[in-house]
């Protein structure tokens, strides 16, 4: 009778109770690191839907939430708000750093963001591939007017390479077929998840809004210069 209770009481255990098996610790570990694709790892991906639970469980504790879509394949860790101290509630430092981004580095993700938008609605395949040149193309009209070409392609150069470091772009292995073309970048999927579709509803209207600083930046340059 007892041993039968013991083991009704084993089967309602905690999750937290349970151990951790391998793939578990991995998952945790490159969450932690950044983002998570399907198309990087199958196998991993497929632990992360089986262990999902797991994974929320978790990161809970870390006060972090597990942003996973399953339908564009990736996966990351998001922090929590943090708690309204009028309240008492003890604000707890944050293990993912949130990094402010320059002008050119918003202005870029928003961009990507809508020609993304435009290459989903025209169906077709589900990689946005765009080459350097035309990615510097989609940015140049809205920099500061009178710089230098040298210096305008350091700036174009630097901020691709700003954005794909924060993860939003991938430059894939040159082909011996498109080497005219120069670097190809594919746009990440999950830049989707950090520019909605009601962001987007108002880019217009974001757009002047960079169209303005620009001027005003131009200005203070021209009474700079004289």
């Amino acid at each position: 009778m007892n041993d039968a209770l013991h083991e009704d009481d084993s089967s309602q255990a905690p999750t937290s109770a349970l151990p951790t098996v391998p793939e578990l610790s991995q998952l945790m570990v490159l969450l932690l690191k950044g983002v998570l694709y399907r198309d990087d790892d199958e196998r991993l991906w497929a632990s992360l839907l089986r262990l999902q639970a797991r994974v929320r469980e978790q990161s809970a504790v870390l006060l972090l939430d597990l942003i996973l879509d399953e339908a564009e394949g990736y996966a990351f860790l998001k922090g929590r708000p943090d708690p309204d101290e009028s309240e008492g509630v003890l604000r707890l430092p944050r293990l993912v750093v949130r990094r402010p981004l320059s002008y050119a580095v918003s202005l870029m993700l928003a961009l990507l963001r809508k020609r993304m938008a435009e290459f989903d609605a025209g169906g077709g395949d589900t990689r946005l591939v765009l080459t350097r040149d035309e990615i510097a193309e989609m940015i140049q009209v809205f920099l500061p007017e009178g710089t230098n070409e040298a210096r305008l392609i350091d700036q174009v150069n630097a901020t691709i390479t700003k954005v794909a470091d924060l993860g939003f772009l991938r430059r894939l292995k040159p082909a011996a077929s498109s080497e005219k073309d120069g670097d190809r970048y594919e746009v990440r999927r999950i830049l989707k998840a950090f520019i909605d579709a009601q962001w987007l509803a108002g880019f217009d209207e974001r757009l002047e809004s960079y169209r303005t600083a620009l001027a005003g930046e131009s200005t203070a340059r021209e009474v700079t210069d004289a």
